[in-house]
């Protein structure tokens, strides 16, 4: 059993096209906070990232942001957080919201959100840490993604085991339950004897 008690949301700085990404964000927020878990997200007011962290607070929970300084000067920082941590670097941030976390969702977002998912997903891969990553989607948004990593697996880039240890869907509830229930398998990208057993 794998208690979440922080969890890592990664999702856009934009609110997107629909509404419903914004509704879901929101309510996402507030179920984090019903269910006792902090939140730990990017420390922005703005798109889905503060509907997210405006959720959590409006359901009296714990929201915990991690923000370069640049980007707080440029007055995108939420101020009203349980927790702010203003560091230095986009990598540093990165490593704090690790630090803080024992799991990670991606909510809907672009280059960012997708950077920060598949840092984590390529540290599991490596035997760096043992918590789950899921892509929490809205209105099919994350399909293509995921049939893209059903064909690098297809195509032998990705192993079948490391594909079995990443979550897609929609129903954050069935989201949870998985997560509670993740056992970490870590199987070495190559195994002796395959292509690539030297680079």
């Amino acid at each position: 059993m794998h208690a979440i008690t922080s969890l890592c949301v990664y999702c856009g700085s934009s609110a997107g096209t629909r509404p419903e990404y914004a509704e879901r964000a929101f309510a996402f927020g507030e179920m984090i906070a019903r269910r006792g878990t902090a939140l730990v997200y990017g420390g922005g007011r703005v798109g889905l990232m503060g509907k997210v962290a405006d959720g959590v607070l409006s359901a009296g929970g714990r929201a915990i942001g991690v923000i370069p300084r640049h980007l707080m000067d440029k007055e995108v920082g939420h101020t009203g957080l349980t927790e702010l941590h203003v560091v230095e670097t986009m990598h540093e941030r990165k490593t704090r919201m690790y630090e803080l976390s024992d799991a990670f969702v991606a909510l809907p977002g672009g280059f960012g959100t997708l950077d920060e998912m598949f840092e984590m997903l390529t540290w599991a891969q490596l035997g760096l840490h043992t918590y789950p990553c899921a892509f929490l989607g809205t209105r099919g948004f994350y399909t293509p993604l995921e049939q893209g990593i059903d064909h690098m697996v297809e195509e032998g880039f990705v192993r079948m085991e490391q594909r079995q240890s990443l979550w897609f869907g929609e129903d954050p509830e069935a989201m949870f339950t998985w997560m509670e229930n993740y056992e970490a398998v870590y199987t070495p990208k190559w195994l002796p004897g395959e292509a690539g057993d030297h680079a």
